[in-house]
Formats: C-alpha cells, structure tokens, sequence
C-alpha cells in the first residue's frame, strides 16, 4: 500500500482510530484509500452515511432520485424540517461535508437503472445497499457480481432488520440467499409499510461496520452469515449460508431490467409531467381521470380536485384495483402522490396491466403545493 499522510487536523480528527489498538494508522490508511458507493440516503443511507464519513472513507458517491419528505424525518436522520421538498443527494452532501471536510463526496441524484448503474458503479469497490425494493436489490447484486463489487446488504421491515455482506472474497451472492425475486403481485410497496423510527438507525449502523471490517481486513465479516435482528425482543441471531454455484452466476442484467425499468422501455406509454404541464392538461381537456394513491389521512389534508383515490397498497394485487368503469385502457390517467414516487410505482403497475397513456406527476403535491401557493 502506497503510504498516505495524515494532515494535522486529521490526525486530530481520527485521533481514536490512530490509538486504536489493532487498528490505528494502517486501517486508517485503507480507510482513506477505500471508494464507497452508497445506494439510498433514506433510513438505511442517513445512519451509514453519518458513521463512513465520520470514519474517513476516503471517497463516498450517494445514489438517490428522492425529495425530502416530512414523512421521513421519523427515521431518516440526514434530514430535518427545512430540508423537505429538496434533493436528497443534495442536503446529504452540504451536510456531511460539515462533518468531515477530508472525504470526497459525490452526489448521482438519478433512479439507480440497467442501463446507468455500470457507469455508477465504475469508480468503487464496495456498495452499501439501502434501497427499499427487491428489484433494486436483485439489480444492485447482480452489477456487483457482473463488475466484481462487494455488496453490503440490510433491509428493515417493521420491527426487525437484517445485514449481510455478499460478492466478498469468492463467499455467497444476494442471490444464494434469496433466489429469484418475488412476482409483483406478491409484495406490498414499501411505502405502505410501517417502521420503527430506530430501527433503520441501529441496522444501517451495523452496516457501516461491516463496511469498515471489509475495508480495514479486522474482524469476521458477515459474509455467508445472515445478521438477524428483532427490536421488540432486543435479540439476534445468525444464519449462516453457503454459495450457490447455479444462483450466484450472473451473465447480465437483463432479468431485473425488464421487471424493474418499465418506464424506461422504448415502448413505454408513462410520462413525466411537471404541475404546469398537468394544469395545461386539464385545462385544455376534461377527459383526464386523476388518480391519488396517497394514504387516507394525507388526501384528507389536501388534495387535487377533482380525482379519484386509491391507495398504491391496493396495487400490490391487481386483482384488487378497482377503477372507475369509465376508466379504460385507452383513457388518458394523471397519477400524483406527495412526491413522485408511489405514483410512478403505480403507473407501472397499471402499465403492466395494458393501460396505454399514463402521466405520473413529478414532484407530487409539495410540486404542486409549490407551483399554486
């Protein structure tokens, strides 16, 4: 390893690592060498990114495409009331550049796809997984194994969490572990699900330690070992795993494109469609249905008027999406949320089904909200 110097206020700065016993200046030296990339700075994202900054993880890239909800403040702890409605990626950085002035930061304030991920991935060693969906985590898993990455795994749901390191040193893939991902129809949208406001802060925690264990080579990292853990009970536990030859093989991405991209399809009938345009829309022509797929309490606060209201947890089956009969496949559907994200996630759903011109309102109703006070 080349050998790095540490400047004055460094030194200072990582003074408890340098006395560290068993790690000291040369894990903090690999420390400041390593590249990072950092999928999501939501639950998970906030917590890992706050600790590898602090840590002094030399370079750290931050993928994501969201806004700042006031949802989110319960668990997502880069964030606070001043900060809704702008750029994740953006607050993110401004904020953890305060923290640690000798990290590189760089933001990619895009959805993580097929077609963009190789590129993003292209400058790092290790990816920190904190997405929401499985899609996302089959396509994250199956680049780091196609471009030879370490992948750094956790997940919430509700009150328990769990963290894995997969693709490390020839150990088992995501894919070992959990197959194929499941059907559409058999999930329910993460942001209908509920969650501990501490539990993404304890397991994205966990996650930058296994994240700085890979970096610096000291202790066991959870690689063929599943890190379980229940808030409720305060207990753990370990399942342990092996690879598996005819899962971890990944050829290319096609699979989780095809599932997971709709909207970028060359045949993809979904459009993204700012307030202004939408109030264009509709003044020009009434045939526009507008559907909300908000929560019950959220439209009860404020709302587009005239739409029609079905919450994006009845599209987790379409069995159990109950349009108005006037709606046709052939009608033209505007789609609204609070921020652009579960409105796209249903119209690719309803774009799945056969329907043909669907526009998803981006920005939402804080968009909205900011183009009508």
């Amino acid at each position: 390893m080349k050998m790095i110097d540490f400047s004055p206020t460094e030194i200072e700065h990582y003074q408890r690592h340098l006395s560290l016993s068993g790690f000291g200046e040369i894990a903090q030296k690999k420390l400041k060498e390593a590249k990072v990339l950092v999928v999501g700075a939501g639950g998970l994202g906030s917590p890992a990114l706050k600790y590898l900054v602090a840590a002094g993880v030399g370079r750290i890239g931050i993928v994501d495409d969201d806004r700042v909800e006031k949802s989110n403040l319960q668990r997502q702890i880069l964030f606070d009331c001043k900060d809704v409605g702008k750029s994740k990626t953006k607050v993110a950085i401004s904020k953890l550049s305060e923290m640690n002035p000798h990290v590189k930061l760089e933001s990619f304030p895009v959805r993580i796809n097929a077609e963009n991920i190789e590129s993003i991935l292209h400058s790092y060693s290790i990816v920190l997984d904190g997405s929401d969906n499985f899609a996302t985590r089959f396509l994250i898993n199956d680049a780091c194994v196609l471009f030879d990455k370490i992948l750094i795994h956790g997940s919430i749901f509700e009150f328990t969490g769990q963290v894995s390191v997969f693709n490390f040193l020839g150990g088992p893939t995501y894919r070992c572990l959990f197959g194929e991902p499941p059907t559409d129809k058999a999930l329910s949208p993460c942001s209908e699900v509920g969650v501990l406001g501490v539990l993404p802060g304890l397991i994205g925690t966990i996650m930058a330690t296994e994240t700085i264990k890979v970096i610096t080579g000291i202790g066991d990292v959870l690689s063929g070992k599943l890190w379980l853990y229940d808030a409720l009970s305060q207990q753990s536990r370990i399942i342990k795993f092996v690879r598996d030859p005819n899962l971890s093989e990944v050829k290319n991405l096609s699979v989780i494109d095809s599932n997971c991209e709709l909207m970028n399809r060359e045949n993809s009938t979904i459009s993204e469609i700012s307030p202004s345009q939408m109030k264009s829309m509709l003044k020009k022509d009434n045939r526009y249905w507008v559907l909300d797929v908000r929560e019950k309490w959220e439209r009860e606060i404020q709302c587009i008027e005239p739409s029609t209201h079905i919450p994006l947890g009845e599209f987790s089956d379409p069995k159990r999406i109950k349009l108005p009969k006037e709606i046709s496949k052939n009608s033209s559907i505007i789609i609204y949320c609070k921020a652009g994200v579960r409105s796209r996630t249903a119209c690719e759903v309803l774009f799945s089904l056969g329907y043909e011109n669907l526009f998803n309102l981006r920005g939402g109703m804080i968009e909205w909200e900011e183009n009508n006070s």
